[in-house]
Protein backbone atom coordinates (compact mmCIF):
# COMPACT_ATOMS: atom_id res chain seq x y z
CA UNK A 1 0.00 0.00 0.00
CA UNK A 2 1.14 3.28 -1.10
CA UNK A 3 2.11 5.96 1.71
CA UNK A 4 1.31 9.45 1.60
CA UNK A 5 3.15 11.89 0.23
CA UNK A 6 6.48 10.96 2.23
CA UNK A 7 10.30 12.39 3.14
CA UNK A 8 13.37 11.02 3.88
CA UNK A 9 13.21 11.40 7.56
CA UNK A 10 9.91 10.93 9.86
CA UNK A 11 9.38 13.82 11.62
CA UNK A 12 7.07 14.79 14.60
CA UNK A 13 5.27 17.13 12.13
CA UNK A 14 4.59 16.44 8.13
CA UNK A 15 6.18 18.30 5.65
CA UNK A 16 2.75 19.71 5.34
CA UNK A 17 2.31 21.12 8.37
CA UNK A 18 5.31 22.31 9.28
CA UNK A 19 4.77 24.36 6.09
CA UNK A 20 0.94 25.50 7.03
CA UNK A 21 2.16 26.74 10.56
CA UNK A 22 5.12 28.40 8.65
CA UNK A 23 2.69 30.43 5.80
CA UNK A 24 0.66 31.44 9.17
CA UNK A 25 3.42 32.89 10.56
CA UNK A 26 4.65 34.58 7.35
CA UNK A 27 7.70 32.83 7.18
CA UNK A 28 7.40 30.20 4.72
CA UNK A 29 9.74 30.79 1.32
CA UNK A 30 8.31 29.15 -1.75
CA UNK A 31 10.90 28.48 -4.44
CA UNK A 32 9.61 28.04 -8.05
CA UNK A 33 11.39 26.30 -11.28
CA UNK A 34 10.57 25.83 -14.82
CA UNK A 35 9.28 22.25 -14.30
CA UNK A 36 5.89 24.65 -13.05
CA UNK A 37 6.23 26.82 -16.44
CA UNK A 38 6.45 23.62 -18.55
CA UNK A 39 3.42 22.03 -16.96
CA UNK A 40 1.62 24.78 -18.60
CA UNK A 41 3.07 24.12 -22.18
CA UNK A 42 5.96 26.59 -21.99
CA UNK A 43 8.87 25.32 -24.59
CA UNK A 44 11.65 23.49 -23.12
CA UNK A 45 15.56 24.51 -22.40
CA UNK A 46 15.60 22.04 -25.38
CA UNK A 47 13.97 24.71 -27.60
CA UNK A 48 16.41 27.69 -26.64
CA UNK A 49 19.03 25.64 -27.79
CA UNK A 50 17.67 24.66 -31.14
CA UNK A 51 16.82 29.07 -31.75
CA UNK A 52 20.10 29.66 -30.53
CA UNK A 53 22.04 26.87 -32.85
CA UNK A 54 19.81 28.33 -35.84
CA UNK A 55 19.87 32.06 -35.18
CA UNK A 56 23.86 31.68 -35.25
CA UNK A 57 23.86 29.09 -38.36
CA UNK A 58 25.32 26.68 -36.02
CA UNK A 59 24.91 22.73 -36.62
CA UNK A 60 23.63 20.53 -33.74
CA UNK A 61 26.25 18.53 -33.27
CA UNK A 62 28.80 21.51 -32.05
CA UNK A 63 27.27 21.50 -28.75
CA UNK A 64 28.46 17.74 -28.53
CA UNK A 65 30.78 17.61 -25.65
CA UNK A 66 30.45 21.06 -24.65
CA UNK A 67 29.93 21.70 -21.15
CA UNK A 68 27.56 24.67 -20.15
CA UNK A 69 24.59 23.80 -22.41
CA UNK A 70 22.48 26.79 -23.31
CA UNK A 71 24.34 29.24 -21.36
CA UNK A 72 28.01 28.69 -23.47
CA UNK A 73 25.78 29.61 -26.50
CA UNK A 74 24.05 32.06 -24.93
CA UNK A 75 27.73 33.30 -24.24
CA UNK A 76 28.62 33.03 -27.88
CA UNK A 77 25.95 34.80 -29.00
CA UNK A 78 26.30 37.81 -27.16
CA UNK A 79 30.02 37.79 -28.03
CA UNK A 80 28.58 37.46 -31.99
CA UNK A 81 25.99 39.65 -32.02
CA UNK A 82 27.46 42.62 -29.17
CA UNK A 83 24.58 42.28 -27.05
CA UNK A 84 21.36 40.16 -25.95
CA UNK A 85 19.00 42.24 -26.80
CA UNK A 86 17.39 40.61 -29.91
CA UNK A 87 17.65 37.30 -27.72
CA UNK A 88 15.65 38.60 -24.83
CA UNK A 89 13.01 39.91 -27.48
CA UNK A 90 12.88 36.29 -28.99
CA UNK A 91 12.10 34.77 -25.80
CA UNK A 92 9.74 37.54 -24.53
CA UNK A 93 8.00 36.76 -27.73
CA UNK A 94 7.70 32.86 -27.37
CA UNK A 95 7.47 31.66 -23.81
CA UNK A 96 4.82 32.91 -23.66
CA UNK A 97 1.20 30.99 -22.07
CA UNK A 98 -2.02 32.17 -22.85
CA UNK A 99 -3.31 33.16 -19.25
CA UNK A 100 -6.18 31.53 -20.37
CA UNK A 101 -4.43 27.90 -19.68
CA UNK A 102 -2.83 29.65 -16.80
CA UNK A 103 -5.93 30.77 -15.13
CA UNK A 104 -7.12 26.79 -15.99
CA UNK A 105 -4.18 25.46 -14.05
CA UNK A 106 -4.89 23.85 -10.50
CA UNK A 107 -1.07 24.11 -9.76
CA UNK A 108 -1.00 27.58 -10.39
CA UNK A 109 -4.23 28.79 -8.52
CA UNK A 110 -2.87 26.72 -5.67
CA UNK A 111 0.53 28.37 -5.33
CA UNK A 112 -1.40 31.58 -5.58
CA UNK A 113 -3.97 30.77 -3.08
CA UNK A 114 -1.65 29.73 -0.41
CA UNK A 115 -0.13 33.31 -0.21
CA UNK A 116 3.15 32.86 0.68
CA UNK A 117 4.73 35.90 1.51
CA UNK A 118 7.85 35.62 -0.69
CA UNK A 119 8.40 33.84 -3.76
CA UNK A 120 11.69 33.45 -5.43
CA UNK A 121 11.83 32.02 -9.10
CA UNK A 122 14.42 31.24 -11.22
CA UNK A 123 11.79 31.60 -14.41
CA UNK A 124 12.17 34.30 -16.91
CA UNK A 125 8.90 34.26 -17.86
CA UNK A 126 5.64 36.18 -16.36
CA UNK A 127 3.57 32.71 -15.72
CA UNK A 128 3.22 33.82 -11.80
CA UNK A 129 2.78 37.04 -12.26
CA UNK A 130 -0.02 36.15 -14.66
CA UNK A 131 -1.44 33.67 -12.07
CA UNK A 132 -1.67 36.51 -9.76
CA UNK A 133 -3.51 39.32 -12.37
CA UNK A 134 -6.10 36.87 -13.20
CA UNK A 135 -6.83 35.90 -9.30
CA UNK A 136 -6.58 39.20 -8.78
CA UNK A 137 -4.02 38.41 -6.40
CA UNK A 138 -1.58 41.96 -5.23
CA UNK A 139 2.06 40.98 -5.43
CA UNK A 140 5.08 43.36 -6.06
CA UNK A 141 7.55 41.80 -8.87
CA UNK A 142 11.30 42.13 -7.58
CA UNK A 143 14.44 42.10 -10.20
CA UNK A 144 16.90 44.24 -9.16
CA UNK A 145 17.60 46.50 -6.61
CA UNK A 146 15.69 49.50 -7.24
CA UNK A 147 12.55 47.27 -6.59
CA UNK A 148 13.80 45.16 -3.56
CA UNK A 149 13.76 49.26 -2.01
CA UNK A 150 10.37 50.08 -3.63
CA UNK A 151 8.43 46.63 -2.94
CA UNK A 152 4.72 47.15 -1.44
CA UNK A 153 4.53 45.91 1.97
CA UNK A 154 1.75 43.60 2.62
CA UNK A 155 1.60 41.59 -0.75
CA UNK A 156 3.55 38.63 -2.33
CA UNK A 157 6.91 39.54 -3.56
CA UNK A 158 7.65 37.81 -6.47
CA UNK A 159 11.65 37.94 -6.78
CA UNK A 160 12.94 37.08 -10.42
CA UNK A 161 16.07 35.23 -9.13
CA UNK A 162 17.60 35.33 -12.91
CA UNK A 163 16.18 38.47 -13.94
CA UNK A 164 13.39 39.61 -15.85
CA UNK A 165 12.47 40.37 -19.20
CA UNK A 166 11.84 44.36 -18.70
CA UNK A 167 15.10 44.44 -17.29
CA UNK A 168 17.96 43.56 -19.49
CA UNK A 169 20.47 44.05 -17.54
CA UNK A 170 18.76 41.49 -14.87
CA UNK A 171 18.53 38.59 -16.74
CA UNK A 172 21.36 35.83 -15.71
CA UNK A 173 21.59 33.89 -19.18
CA UNK A 174 24.81 33.91 -20.64
CA UNK A 175 27.64 31.53 -19.20
CA UNK A 176 29.54 34.26 -17.52
CA UNK A 177 26.07 35.75 -15.81
CA UNK A 178 26.06 32.38 -14.26
CA UNK A 179 29.53 32.66 -12.93
CA UNK A 180 29.15 36.04 -11.93
CA UNK A 181 26.03 35.02 -9.50
CA UNK A 182 28.67 32.38 -8.02
CA UNK A 183 29.74 34.88 -5.62
CA UNK A 184 26.49 34.88 -4.19
CA UNK A 185 26.45 38.56 -3.47
CA UNK A 186 24.19 40.59 -5.48
CA UNK A 187 21.55 42.23 -4.16
CA UNK A 188 19.36 39.29 -4.93
CA UNK A 189 21.50 37.14 -2.98
CA UNK A 190 21.57 39.35 -0.04
CA UNK A 191 18.12 39.50 -0.02
CA UNK A 192 17.69 35.93 -0.42
CA UNK A 193 20.07 35.03 2.27
CA UNK A 194 18.35 36.87 4.71
CA UNK A 195 15.03 35.39 4.09
CA UNK A 196 16.28 31.84 3.88
CA UNK A 197 18.04 32.27 7.53
CA UNK A 198 14.84 33.04 9.22
CA UNK A 199 11.89 30.80 7.18
CA UNK A 200 11.04 27.39 5.91
CA UNK A 201 11.82 26.94 2.14
CA UNK A 202 9.83 25.02 -0.40
CA UNK A 203 11.62 24.05 -3.23
CA UNK A 204 9.35 22.92 -6.65
CA UNK A 205 9.58 22.70 -10.12
CA UNK A 206 13.22 21.69 -10.13
CA UNK A 207 15.28 19.37 -11.36
CA UNK A 208 17.91 18.37 -8.44
CA UNK A 209 20.44 17.58 -11.40
CA UNK A 210 20.78 21.23 -12.09
CA UNK A 211 24.29 22.16 -10.50
CA UNK A 212 23.11 26.12 -10.05
CA UNK A 213 20.09 25.09 -7.74
CA UNK A 214 22.66 22.25 -6.03
CA UNK A 215 24.95 25.42 -6.15
CA UNK A 216 22.25 27.36 -4.05
CA UNK A 217 21.16 25.14 -1.61
CA UNK A 218 24.50 23.88 -0.49
CA UNK A 219 25.26 27.54 0.29
CA UNK A 220 22.11 27.90 2.66
CA UNK A 221 23.41 24.82 4.50
CA UNK A 222 26.94 26.29 4.68
CA UNK A 223 25.94 29.35 6.20
CA UNK A 224 23.85 27.66 9.07
CA UNK A 225 26.76 25.03 9.58
CA UNK A 226 29.35 28.17 9.45
CA UNK A 227 26.55 29.96 11.96
CA UNK A 228 27.33 27.99 14.70
CA UNK A 229 23.27 27.37 15.07
CA UNK A 230 22.75 24.67 12.60
CA UNK A 231 20.22 22.99 15.10
CA UNK A 232 18.15 26.02 14.65
CA UNK A 233 17.59 26.30 11.22
CA UNK A 234 13.97 26.08 10.09
CA UNK A 235 13.17 23.13 7.59
CA UNK A 236 13.38 22.90 4.25
CA UNK A 237 11.84 21.16 1.67
CA UNK A 238 12.30 19.86 -2.21
CA UNK A 239 9.32 18.34 -4.06
CA UNK A 240 10.87 15.99 -6.86
CA UNK A 241 9.90 13.89 -9.43
CA UNK A 242 11.09 10.61 -7.99
CA UNK A 243 12.46 9.19 -4.87
CA UNK A 244 16.20 8.70 -5.97
CA UNK A 245 18.01 7.34 -2.20
CA UNK A 246 21.23 9.14 -3.00
CA UNK A 247 19.72 12.40 -3.83
CA UNK A 248 17.86 12.26 -0.28
CA UNK A 249 20.44 11.14 1.44
CA UNK A 250 23.32 13.72 0.17
CA UNK A 251 20.26 16.63 0.46
CA UNK A 252 19.53 15.32 3.77
CA UNK A 253 22.87 16.03 5.05
CA UNK A 254 22.29 19.64 3.89
CA UNK A 255 19.53 19.80 6.11
CA UNK A 256 16.73 19.38 3.56
CA UNK A 257 13.96 16.98 3.34
CA UNK A 258 12.87 15.11 0.12
CA UNK A 259 9.29 14.62 -0.45
CA UNK A 260 8.16 12.67 -3.52
CA UNK A 261 4.45 11.60 -4.97
CA UNK A 262 3.38 8.26 -4.33
CA UNK A 263 4.49 5.35 -6.49
CA UNK A 264 2.49 5.60 -9.66
CA UNK A 265 1.94 9.13 -9.22
CA UNK A 266 2.41 11.34 -12.17
CA UNK A 267 4.86 14.24 -10.45
CA UNK A 268 2.55 17.55 -11.54
CA UNK A 269 -0.40 15.60 -9.44
CA UNK A 270 1.65 14.29 -6.82
CA UNK A 271 3.03 18.52 -6.31
CA UNK A 272 -0.76 19.84 -6.93
CA UNK A 273 -2.16 17.20 -4.14
CA UNK A 274 0.72 18.54 -1.62
CA UNK A 275 -0.36 21.81 -2.20
CA UNK A 276 -3.83 21.68 -1.61
CA UNK A 277 -3.06 19.12 1.38
CA UNK A 278 -1.28 22.35 3.10
CA UNK A 279 -4.50 24.52 2.34
CA UNK A 280 -6.62 22.20 3.94
CA UNK A 281 -4.72 22.54 6.97
CA UNK A 282 -4.13 26.29 6.66
CA UNK A 283 -8.14 26.09 5.94
CA UNK A 284 -8.80 23.93 9.43
CA UNK A 285 -6.66 26.43 11.32
CA UNK A 286 -3.44 24.61 11.38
Amino acid sequence: MNKPLIGLIAEEQSPHEVLAAAIKRRRAVLFVGAGISMAVGLPSWQSLIEHLLDDLGLDGDVIEGMHGGYQMLAEYYRLKRGGIGPLRSWLDRNWRVDPDRIAASELHRAIVELDFPVIYTTNYDRNLETAFDVLKKPYAKISNAKEIASAATGVTHIIKFHGDFDDDASLVLTETDFLNRLAFDSPLDIRFRADALGSTLLFIGYSMSDPNIRLLLHRIWQTWDESGHRQDRPRSFVFVAQRNPVQEAVLANWGITTIAPPDGMAADDGLNQFLLDIRERLDRGS
